[in-house]
């Protein structure tokens, strides 16, 4: 149970969590193949994926309002709700590299509104002291989530190196009416307690004074910089696989191992923060990614490269739920919704930054020249923390 949730609104937080994440890693390597039946060039595929943090780059911040002054569980259900339209118009009209594009940026928009509610409702609702582990759970079922889309093309795929795209497009469509339904499981109490509370008192300069207070921009590049690189390591080990020859079903399981490994990483997550203290524990992430993300680029037998990947869920998964805890927890009453809507913000600008710009090499270096230049991404990171306290 987290915080002060009941048993059945907490269980429905983490369904809701674990969909919009299958949904959204079932979509995105989708559109990755059904751009590679267009014969679409690798910097497209870059393209493709920046797609995906447009719109909410755009409505982070005022989404992060609105979840203060309207309530997560009416975010929640709007985010499904757009989720549920574009996998809708995927399968019917994702026919052609425009539509692909808009497809992609209409999930973007519809997840952020569900990752931001589903956050602050953990903020909300959990003890200071308790926000580790509670992110922990809830970005434990995202990583179920994450696990279980690629899986699901695994199944559909089956031995084909490109799968059948609309019959993906249609269980992501069957997913998210599913998501959508979930929203109403929820307690009523959720939302209209802290809307009440965060209207009678909100802070004034929120996103400002957060950006002033020290090490928090660079926290910020770090979470942005992991993120992106779990969204290029969606888009690109399709490309990567295909380049090896790899059948689609493997690629799920590569995609699934990661995303696995990134969600036992997260059991126990407040317990261990504790004994190694944020800083130590979220340097150590950042190497293990650094290094495996490295490895990648170079061929190798495909039972090594789950290995790989199985580290690589490990490193990645760790700094997400860290840097939710730590703004959370520096937000003042009422303002919790502004702050994840930061991170988020900050997220999707490393979503847009850094798949253009990396995608560039993925056209003379191909999908591994894109696996050694995250290497770079995310070791470059490490020197961005040297001197901030997470653990305060």
């Amino acid at each position: 149970m987290i915080g002060e949730l009941g048993r059945r609104s907490s269980t429905a937080l983490l369904i809701h969590s674990a969909l919009i994440q299958a949904v959204t890693f079932l979509v995105r390597p989708a559109t990755t193949y059904r751009a590679l039946e267009l014969d679409v060039p690798g910097f497209a595929l870059g393209l493709l994926a920046a797609s995906y943090a447009v719109f909410p780059l755009l409505l982070a911040l005022p989404i992060g309002g609105l979840v203060d002054r309207l309530g997560e569980r009416r975010l929640m259900a709007i985010g499904a709700a757009v989720v549920l339209g574009c996998s809708a118009f995927l399968l019917f009209w994702g026919t052609s590299v425009p539509a692909l594009v808009a497809g992609t940026a209409l999930l973007g928009a519809g997840q952020l509104a569900c990752v931001v509610g589903q956050q602050a409702v953990v903020a909300n609702n959990a003890a200071s002291s308790r926000l580790d582990s509670a992110f922990g759970y809830l970005t434990f079922a995202a990583s179920l989530g994450q696990a279980l889309g690629p899986l699901a093309i695994s199944l559909v795929g089956g031995a084909s190196v490109r799968p059948n795209t609309e019959a993906i497009f249609l269980l992501a469509t069957a997913m998210s009416l599913v998501l959508f339904l979930t929203t109403f499981v929820m307690s009523g109490r959720v939302s209209s307690r802290r809307s009440k509370a965060s209207a009678a008192g909100r802070p004034k300069g929120g996103a400002v004074s957060l950006l002033r207070t020290p090490g928090v921009v660079r926290a910020l590049a770090t979470s942005a910089t992991v993120l992106a690189v779990v969204d290029l390591t969606v888009v690109y080990l399709p490309a990567l696989g295909a380049e090896r020859g790899l059948t689609a079903a493997t690629v799920g399981l590569l995609l699934t191992v990661r995303a696995v490994f990134s969600m036992v990483s997260r059991l126990g997550l407040g317990s261990v923060s504790r004994r190694l203290g944020r800083m130590r524990l979220l340097v150590l992430s950042l190497a293990i990614s650094t290094v495996t993300l490295a490895i990648a680029a170079i061929p190798m037998p495909v039972w090594l490269l789950f290995v790989v990947m199985a580290f690589l869920g490990l490193g990645l998964g760790i700094g997400q739920p860290l840097t939710m805890s730590w703004l959370s927890a520096q937000a003042p009453e009422g303002q919790r919704g502004r702050a994840l809507a930061l991170r988020l913000a900050g997220n999707r600008v490393g979503q847009v930054v850094l798949p253009s710009a990396i995608g560039v090499v993925a056209v003379g270096l191909g999908a591994a020249g894109v696996f050694l230049a995250s290497a770079v991404a995310v070791g470059g990171t490490m020197l961005l923390l040297r001197g901030v306290r997470l653990d305060d």
